[in-house]
């Protein structure tokens, strides 16, 4: 029973990680999908029941729907920042500069990772505090959306072209292509892959980002995340604050079933 004993053993194998996955991920999940449904937090001599209401709130109520489009539209701005800006570093990287340069430049690019979100923060407070004045403002909250996930354009935009094959490029250019043809018709449909890849790792977080905007936005950062940190947080609605936090999973989820399509298509070619 050859067939049979290979299917134990990988079952076995990966047993372990499905496991550590059920624990960190779905039963954290299956938690707040519960108290998303309960008139309140079951703590001390509360007394909750179960009810719709928090997700009817949602459609009824002006205010988190509307911060909710708040959030994916802040969401767009600061992916389409990241991907203009990311591009052409990440061209420049592949085509232009070699050996210790270019380890230079990845080390500039990938340092946001190693600092601390918080203190990067309130380090763009100092900085948009000066001579710029725009602290407490829409655009300040993406200056530092787009420093915090440019790095995940230029990586996942960089290896796809590093995967692209420079005779391709040669061969349009032989065939009477000019740069910018070569660039529209080769490059840029055969790095359509990173670009997308990049899309998905920095639309999702900066939906329910709540720590820049409530930092750097002031007044304007009244969008959906920073309302779901204060449910948990500071009013300790948790079932509203877990029913809201449902309903971003659910837009993202819809949004990625929309556009897993067009990122499919593009890896398969």
């Amino acid at each position: 029973m050859p067939g049979a004993e290979k299917h134990l053993r990988v079952t076995f194998l990966v047993a372990p990680a499905y496991l550590w996955l059920a624990l960190t991920v779905f039963l954290p999940l299956a938690v707040m999908l519960f108290f998303s449904f309960l008139t309140a937090v079951p703590v001390g001599a509360r007394e909750a029941t179960l009810t719709l209401q928090h997700y009817v709130s949602f459609f009824t109520k002006k205010i988190y729907w509307y911060n909710a489009l708040r959030s994916l539209e802040l969401a767009t701005y600061v992916t389409l920042a990241c991907v203009v800006l990311g591009y052409p570093v990440a061209v420049i990287l592949t085509r232009m500069i070699t050996g210790r340069a270019r380890e230079a430049i990845f080390l500039m690019i990938i340092l946001p990772f190693w600092t601390n979100a918080l203190v990067r923060t309130f380090s763009w407070t100092m900085v948009l505090r000066g001579p710029f004045d725009i602290i407490f403002t829409y655009p300040a909250i993406v200056i530092g959306l787009v420093h915090a996930y440019l790095p995940y354009a230029v990586l996942t935009i960089y290896v796809s072209l590093q995967a692209i094959d420079e005779r391709l490029i040669e061969a349009a250019r032989a065939l009477g292509a000019s740069k910018r043809q070569a660039f529209m018709r080769v490059m840029l449909p055969l790095s359509l892959p990173g670009v997308l890849a990049g899309v998905f790792l920095i639309f999702i977080p900066v939906t329910g980002s709540f720590m820049e905007p409530r930092i750097l936005g002031g007044k304007d950062a009244i969008m959906l995340g920073p309302i779901i940190e204060s449910q948990f947080t500071a009013t300790f609605n948790w079932p509203l604050g877990a029913a809201l936090s449902f309903m971003m999973l659910a837009i993202i989820l819809l949004m990625l079933a929309l556009g897993y399509p067009l990122l499919q298509r593009h890896m398969e070619r």
